[in-house]
């Protein structure tokens, strides 16, 4: 089965549970594990976390989600059009953080690197950043 959604919201932090389960249910129809729905949406927390912290640090903006279902391959990605990253190598470092007055662990990106298959994070300084990630739900030894 192939699947696609678009899903645009303020950068609100009462809005990051909404989107994880909106992708979760999202990824249902192909019979994912629980712990495999679980990768998910921790991943997509940490993304849109992102946004709202790093990207608009805590001003108005959206978030941009689009999900497309290839098969039972998940392929994600999350944007903003906030402040952008300076050096994405460097910011996708375990324990990197640009935000050290609210004492950041900077692992968002070493957790998504985690859970999903891939991560690819593209940024432009002043036009925001954007991320895409795949997970392989179903697997051959299921």
């Amino acid at each position: 089965m192939n699947n696609r959604m678009y899903l645009k919201m303020k950068a609100l932090p009462e809005n990051v549970g909404f989107i994880r389960n909106v992708i979760a249910a999202f990824c249902v129809s192909t019979d994912p594990s629980v712990e495999t729905l679980n990768d998910v949406k921790t991943a997509i927390s940490e993304a849109v976390t992102n946004c709202i912290v790093h990207g608009y640090k805590k001003t108005e903006g959206d978030v941009s989600i689009e999900a497309e279902l290839i098969e039972t391959k998940l392929y994600i990605k999350i944007s903003d059009n906030g402040t952008g990253i300076k050096n994405v190598e460097k910011a996708m470092e375990d324990f990197f953080t640009t935000d050290v007055e609210e004492e950041r662990s900077g692992l968002g990106f070493t957790i998504m690197k985690t859970y999903m298959d891939t991560l690819q994070v593209e940024s432009k300084l002043g036009a925001g950043t954007t991320v895409l990630m795949t997970k392989e739900l179903i697997h051959a030894d299921r």
